[in-house]
């Protein structure tokens, strides 16, 4: 994956997309193969179903804990609470995603962040990558909207248990390659 390149990971429902962001992340550990991250920082926007939506925290919390690298642990920042059951599917959604901003990475690893989301945000979501995008972040998004890849994404992998093909969505986004993604021939 090129530094700062915006980069989708397609393939169907079991296809090792999120375990590839946690085994980068080192959430899962490696079986085979090699891992070389060329950043000093990552960030990572969690599946909305991965998160436990009743543990006792506030939306402030949630942002709060992505400037922990910057500020140190036991520095405050001004705060005001909503528990973060509270919020909307797209609200929540965008909690993590500004947990992941606040701390300025290099790398964005994001999974599903379109997930619970209207269509106004998701575009505003788009707009935020593409800026990270000119500023030189690196940004992995898991997927699953085909139809909207070529408009979101400059690169994508299509993985199913492998990666099958990988490269500018212009050149390797074929119908061909779809369908071996996700056997369809």
């Amino acid at each position: 994956i090129e530094v700062g390149s915006l980069m989708a990971l397609v393939g169907p429902n079991g296809a090792g997309k999120s375990t590839l962001i946690k085994t980068i992340l080192k959430f899962l550990k490696q079986i085979t193969g090699e891992i070389k991250i060329n950043a000093k920082t990552l960030a990572y926007v969690p599946q909305r179903n991965s998160v436990d939506w009743d543990f006792p925290t506030t939306l402030f919390d949630v942002v709060e804990m992505g400037c922990y690298g910057r500020v140190g642990l036991f520095k405050r920042v001004n705060k005001k609470d909503r528990q973060i059951s509270e919020l909307s599917g797209g609200q929540q959604q965008r909690a993590f995603i500004a947990r992941a901003l606040v701390q300025e990475a290099d790398i964005y690893l994001m999974d599903e962040p379109f997930q619970g989301v209207d269509s106004t945000t998701e575009k505003s979501i788009v707009e935020i990558l593409k800026q990270l995008k000119a500023e030189g972040k690196t940004i992995i998004v898991v997927h699953h909207d085909l139809q909207t890849v070529p408009a979101y994404f400059e690169s994508v992998a299509l993985i199913n248990k492998a990666v099958i093909v990988s490269g500018k969505v212009s050149e390797v986004f074929t119908s061909e390659n779809i369908d071996v993604t996700y056997r369809k021939i």
